[in-house]
């Protein structure tokens, strides 16, 4: 079996059978009465007899349809889901992730109709989650972005402790769970609101380590295209935190076509090709057995949540200490 599918170890039979255990058993019913097409999006037209199909809009916050590895995803789950009908995935306008969550659950589809961001108690209870992790548990090992002058600093460091006593500060963003659960374990955390600004914050010494997910680092490097910041090679932090999508609080048949689409990729495979397509080369290049890694604990996951993340994540750290080397074992 394919290291992928290995390390998402089949979680279906642990997570809620729906959307959330509170919420999709009430619309359950209802949803499968009826054929969804032309249900809830954005800007759904009206099909006439002799022209082509109805076509549904859906909006994607900006920074996941920027992410090919996001798009592709939620393009995935869509093409799986044909009996939904024809859609069209739109780029939203630019906002920051507080804001963006604020209009999904105000249920504004003018705005944004999807997002896949790091799961939270809040959201799970304001949003429609889909609880598959969509990059296998991935972004809860992350790595430091750095100012290419201070990379060997943390050479240092064998221990949150270590970590600690040397008064490292990391940046994050404002509303990213991330955020608490550093702070819960003892790390100091610089913020701001925007995710743009972090890495002018990160030039100008403002804090010491941008964390970001092994799933999304490389691809922030080469957007950002700045020869003065690289990824320090000797640290890994890891923590249960799945990243799943989320849609606005009534708007059940996106959230559902989501899931049924998630779930079907995964039944034929297609979802294992999706993670070695996008996550294998990062795993790989950033040599992740090779770093000391520094286990955090999550104390902010829901009862839901909770043995999704902390399964998937127990499987990659156990497929990372086992590599030797890490292309070997990760190879089929």
């Amino acid at each position: 079996m394919e290291w992928w599918v290995m390390a998402f170890d089949r979680f279906t039979l642990l997570r809620p059978s729906g959307l959330t255990k509170r919420r999709l058993l009430a619309a359950l019913f209802a949803t499968c009465l009826a054929l969804p097409v032309g249900a809830k999006g954005t800007n759904t037209e009206t099909q006439v007899p002799g022209t082509s199909p109805t076509i549904t809009d859906y909006i994607l916050w900006y920074r996941n349809y920027d992410s090919p590895a996001v798009k592709a995803l939620v393009e995935l789950a869509l093409d799986k889901t044909p009996e939904y009908g024809a859609y069209r995935l739109i780029r939203s306008s630019e906002m920051g992730q507080g804001r963006a969550l604020r209009e999904l659950a105000k249920g504004d589809t003018k705005v944004v109709d999807i997002i896949n961001v790091a799961t939270s108690p809040q959201r799970e209870q304001s949003l429609l989650s889909v609880p598959i992790p969509i990059d296998g548990g991935l972004l809860g090992f992350r790595v430091c972005v750095v100012n290419k002058e201070n990379r060997k600093r943390f050479s240092r460091v064998h221990s949150l402790i270590d970590f600690q006593q040397q008064r490292f500060r990391i940046g994050q963003g404002l509303h990213w769970p991330d955020t608490d659960i550093l702070r819960a374990n003892g790390v100091s955390v610089v913020t701001s609101a925007r995710f743009e600004i972090l890495f002018r914050m990160l030039d100008n010494d403002r804090f010491d380590c941008f964390a970001r997910g092994v799933n999304e680092v490389l691809f922030d490097l080469e957007r950002l295209k700045d020869a003065g910041m690289v990824v320090e090679p000797y640290l890994l932090f890891g923590y249960p935190m799945p990243s799943y999508l989320f849609a606005g609080p009534n708007n059940i048949v996106v959230a559902h076509r989501l899931q049924l689409g998630l779930e079907r990729a995964i039944q034929d495979d297609s979802f294992a090709g999706y993670l070695a397509t996008y996550y294998l080369e990062a795993i790989e290049r950033l040599r992740l057995n090779e770093r000391t890694v520094l286990m955090l604990k999550n104390p902010y996951l829901t009862e839901d949540s909770e043995p999704i993340a902390r399964r998937a994540l127990e499987s990659l750290r156990r497929r990372i200490e086992r590599a030797k080397p890490l292309t070997s074992a990760l190879r089929p």
